[in-house]
């Protein structure tokens, strides 16, 4: 039962795209990530995704459109539905999914992280 400070959590990497774990609650985990670039096109069957843009801008996009979440801003994005996060600047984001939800989802590859470190 400690307090979490985001910024300090977010300040010990600076790697992108490898989401690290702050908290657990009730089977669901809290993750902190840094996102550049593009990521992979991807879904996910069984979970919906929160992103908490905590700095910069995150631009979420759909096959049809996209939406701009800012520093403040929250997007779920729910179960089955294809997505790809991209951020032109560094993002810092804050994520609440399952503890099983895999950050590509329906997709295996480079980025993928099976196991999450925490911080």
């Amino acid at each position: 039962m400690d307090v979490i400070n985001l910024a300090e959590k977010l300040s010990r990497f600076s790697d992108h795209w490898s989401p690290k774990i702050v908290a657990d609650l009730n089977g669901q985990q809290v993750k902190v990530v840094k996102l550049l670039g593009e990521f992979v096109w991807h879904h996910h069957e069984h979970e919906d995704e929160l992103f908490l843009v905590v700095r910069g801008e995150l631009r979420m996009e759909f096959r049809d459109r996209h939406e701009i979440v800012r520093a403040g801003e929250m997007i779920v994005v729910p179960r089955g539905v294809e997505h790809r996060p991209c951020a032109d600047e560094e993002v810092e984001v804050v994520l609440f999914e399952p503890a099983s939800t895999l950050n590509t989802g329906n997709v295996i590859g480079e980025r993928t992280v099976s196991q999450p470190d925490r911080v």
